[in-house]
């Protein structure tokens, strides 16, 4: 059996790729960068999803997917072509909520219309945004700047996310299923910021400031931070449309109680957000 695993060097590729070279399976990772790769025991070959015609497909059974939408279909063509017989797309627990129409949806429907076996992956919010978001600011000041302290969700480690994608790559039984993975508590940004300080071993203020304010930090953030700072804030729907702050800021989310975690898929106990603090905590100091 050999693997592609695409977005190899991201949060969730890396430790796919990582459990696969564990199971004693043959890696191909995919990336735009091969120099910096660092993936021990994976061929490193370079590729990019929006050229499908880099991809290298040859002797490749099994896929994991990660979502570029404008070039899905292609991908997805070429790679059954060459003899991939599962494709396991990373997608967003927006899609089961309808949140999601445009981006994700695509790179789901060329898996389902490709003849060959699929699993989706939905993850809802990962608890890594919180690196981007504010790891500048804790690094620096030991100091996190946020509109409502008091809000918060379910975050989902990217281990959980994963060890999903690694069962449905090396079990049977994951077929035509998609399957949200979350994590499995309801907590605060005032508490999540308490959990990295507990981490850390030391003390993290939390300045509340408006949503306009902590636009306005994100986007001199860059990166991650700058390009997801309207929809993460509530001035943009997750298509792009125009929304109200206020609107996220009233909505409960206990209201939808516990959400579905990695459980449902391997039967493992899902992390906390405590656990990935410590798991993350050098990403902070």
């Amino acid at each position: 059996m050999r693997v592609l695993v695409t977005g190899a060097t991201g949060n969730v590729g890396r430790r796919v790729t990582a459990g696969l070279v564990e199971a004693g399976v043959s890696v191909r990772a995919l990336t735009r960068n091969p120099a910096r790769a660092d993936l021990p025991g994976a061929e490193i070959v370079r590729g990019d999803l929006t050229e499908p015609e880099t991809v290298p497909f040859d002797g490749v059974d099994r896929m994991f997917l990660f979502p570029e939408p404008s070039t899905a279909k292609e991908l997805v063509e070429r790679a059954v072509r060459a003899g991939v017989r599962r494709i396991v797309v990373l997608s967003s627990g927006a899609v089961t909520g309808g949140f999601d129409t445009t981006f994700h949806p695509p790179v789901e429907q060329a898996a389902e219309r490709s003849g060959v076996e699929w699993t989706h992956i939905r993850p809802g919010e990962f608890a890594a945004n919180k690196l981007a978001l504010w790891g500048p600011s804790i690094r620096a000041e030991r100091v996190v700047r946020d509109p409502n302290p008091d809000g918060g969700w379910y975050p989902v480690h990217e281990w959980d996310v994963a060890d999903a994608a690694l069962a449905a790559l090396l079990e049977d039984g994951h077929h035509g299923k998609a399957y949200d993975v979350n994590g499995p508590e309801l907590i605060s940004l005032r508490d999540q910021v308490g959990a990295i300080a507990d981490a850390l071993g030391e003390e993290i203020r939390f300045e509340e400031v408006t949503p306009a304010e902590a636009r306005e930090i994100y986007r001199r953030l860059g990166g991650f931070a700058a390009e997801a700072a309207d929809f993460l804030l509530g001035f943009t729907d997750y298509d792009g449309n125009a929304a109200d702050p206020a609107d996220a800021a009233d909505f409960d989310p206990g209201s939808l109680g516990p959400l579905p975690t990695v459980s449902s898929v391997t039967g493992a106990e899902p992390r906390t957000f405590a656990q990935w603090a410590r798991d993350r905590v050098e990403d902070f100091r």
